[in-house]
This record gives structure tokens, C-alpha cells and sequence, in this order.
């Protein structure tokens, strides 16, 4: 698998090393490199998910009784647990951070994907369906971007609503990141038109972030026609 990754769709230089070399007294895994020998240290297939206004500081969007009470952070939580377990599965390591967590300074990995939920409160009859966005600061994150928007959509059933914000497009964890990690933020859907499947669809919803990474890390095609979105304030 990690052959295929690298010469199909390379990583950015710096992120995964191909090769490092620890010398004597070094420890790789759990035991300790022979005297005056060089071993190989492999590459770490690592992937970052972070689960909005996870961490303490705010649970995001909560709804009022008529929807359940539900707030946004549990959502954003049972989705990137379930997300990284099933890549768990396809042999990749996965960290979940949370909102401001101290970890992201610099993270280098093959992907980082924020979770969010947007608004519980009724805006229009048009306030449905997924929104995403990619950091400006990697030259790989539109591609991931692209994976996400076409297997959410197939996995989900759901529409991409053209909203896109700013605080998405400069969404702050994209500045904490290291510029050569490929960053995305996904909001699943609105808490109050797509209250249902929030609830209910949450499988659907991982699977498709899921094969959307996927997509991206094995360079996999893109058959969705992907409009061009421009952010509004």
C-alpha cells in the first residue's frame, strides 16, 4: 500500500520522509539499534481528524428541545471516532484533536480534516446539505477537498450547499498546521433541516469522509463535477 501511495500520489516533501536512520542508543519501536549498525526507521501513515468545539471550551451549535437538545460537538465526536476506525481498518494511524488543541502547532501528516455542524436555527428553505472547504496554504488541499465533496455526496445522498464562509475558507487550524499537511473543513450538514439524518445517518456520514480521504491518499478519480465556490462574509 505505501508503494502505491508513493508513486501514485506522492506526499508533500517533508511530511513523510522515506527513510530516517537512528544510530546507536536510538530506540526504533521498542528496542534498540545494534552497535554501529543503521536502521531504517519506516514512515508513519498518519492521518489528523479534528472534532469541532470538541475539547471544553464550547459545544458549538445546541439545539432547543424541539430537536432533541442535541448539541454540535456530540455529532462532530461520534463522527471522527467512527472515521477513525474504519481507517483504522485500511492500516492507517489516525489522531483525533480537539478544537485548540496544542498538538496541531505544526502537525505534519497525509491529511488533516476538521468535523463541523452547522446551525441548528431555521435560516431559509435553501439552509440544507453539506458545505466544505480547503486551506490555502498547501497546494494538495483542493484535491482532498474534491475526494470529500464527491464521496460524501455519494455516500450521503446529500447536496453541496454553496455557502462556504470565511471562518471555513480561514478557518484558524489551517495557520496551526504545517503548510505541507493538506487541510479540509466539512460542516455535515444544518442541525435543523438535515436534523434527521444528523441523527440517524451518522454511519453514512463517516463512510463518506472516509472514502473521501481515501480518494485523495490513492489518487483515486473524480466523477462529481466540481463547481467553483466562491467564500461569502
Amino acid at each position: 500500500m505505501l508503494a502505491t501511495l508513493f508513486t501514485t500520489f506522492p506526499p508533500p516533501a517533508g511530511v513523510l520522509p522515506e527513510k530516517q536512520y537512528a544510530m546507536e542508543g536510538d530506540v526504533v519501536g521498542n528496542e534498540a539499534t545494534p552497535s554501529g549498525t543503521l536502521t531504517p526507521i519506516q514512515p508513519v501513515l498518519r492521518i489528523g481528524i479534528l472534532a469541532g468545539h470538541s475539547g471544553g471550551y464550547d459545544p458549538g451549535a445546541v439545539c432547543r428541545d424541539a430537536l432533541g437538545g442535541i448539541k454540535e460537538v456530540d455529532i462532530n465526536s461520534s463522527v471522527a471516532t467512527r472515521v477513525k476506525e474504519m481507517l483504522n481498518s485500511e492500516g492507517y494511524d489516525v489522531d483525533i484533536y480537539t478544537e485548540w488543541d496544542a498538538r496541531l502547532d505544526g502537525l505534519q501528516a497525509l491529511a488533516f480534516v476538521a468535523i463541523h455542524v452547522d446551525s441548528c436555527e431555521y435560516v431559509n428553505p435553501e439552509a440544507t446539505g453539506y458545505k466544505i472547504a480547503s486551506s490555502s496554504t498547501n497546494q494538495l488541499s483542493p484535491r482532498l477537498e474534491s475526494c470529500l465533496q464527491d464521496r460524501y455526496a455519494r455516500s450521503t445522498n446529500m447536496s453541496l450547499h454553496p455557502g462556504v464562509t470565511t471562518n471555513m475558507s480561514e478557518y484558524h487550524a489551517f495557520y496551526s498546521i504545517s503548510n505541507q499537511t493538506p487541510g479540509t473543513i466539512i460542516e455535515l450538514g444544518f442541525l435543523n433541516l438535515d436534523h434527521d439524518r444528523l441523527i440517524n445517518n451518522r454511519e453514512e456520514m463517516s463512510q463518506g469522509i472516509t472514502d473521501g480521504i481515501l480518494c485523495f491518499l490513492r489518487n483515486e478519480p473524480i466523477t462529481t463535477p466540481q463547481p467553483n465556490l466562491t467564500p461569502t462574509p
